[in-house]
């Protein structure tokens, strides 16, 4: 138990958006974010939970490029070395890129470890995996909504909502 927070305590609430690459389904355990999903032809529901309500408002902001980072409790990660790379990904700026090679370089582990926990995300665009890529410039995979097509409209996204001039990282 992690923030007071086991799965069998609550059972899960979802909230389902409209955004421009789909609909994003939102799920939350207790206060916490539980998943994000990116999918096509959900229905739109808001979900009851506070935790639902604040996320599908942030996610919605960033949409709108009035946000560029989250506020919100995420169901913990089971183990120490998940929420590492975890907290690595999210090192990466809004609009920012780096490798899979140079964030493991970065935070102490592999190119594989850090291309298992993108793929493996909960929680994409709040946890943002869409900003790691191949080393060669290339945007690599990505698990969510459409793969590649999804990640590349998000870091254009990025882009074009970009507040701050930023080299990229590589």
């Amino acid at each position: 138990m992690l923030l007071g927070i086991t799965r069998d305590m609550y059972a899960l609430d979802h909230a389902c958006i409209a955004t421009p690459i789909g609909t994003v389904q939102l799920s939350a355990l207790g206060e916490a974010i539980a998943s994000v999903t990116i999918e096509t032809g959900s229905t739109v529901s808001r979900g009851t939970s506070d935790a639902l309500r604040r996320a599908a408002i942030q996610i919605e902001q960033w949409f709108a490029g009035e946000r560029d980072n989250f506020d919100l409790a995420l169901v913990p990660l089971a183990s120490t070395r998940g929420t590492a790379l975890r907290q690595g990904i999210m090192m990466i700026g809004f609009g920012d890129v780096m490798s899979y090679g140079a964030l493991a370089q970065k935070i102490g582990s592999g190119p594989r470890a850090i291309g298992q926990a993108c793929a493996r995300n909960p929680v994409p665009i709040i946890v943002p995996c869409h900003r790691v890529v191949n080393a060669g410039g290339g945007i690599g995979a990505y698990s969510g909504g459409g793969g590649s097509v999804t990640k590349q409209w998000l870091l254009a996204h990025e882009q074009r909502h970009r507040r701050r001039p930023t080299d990229r990282l590589l």
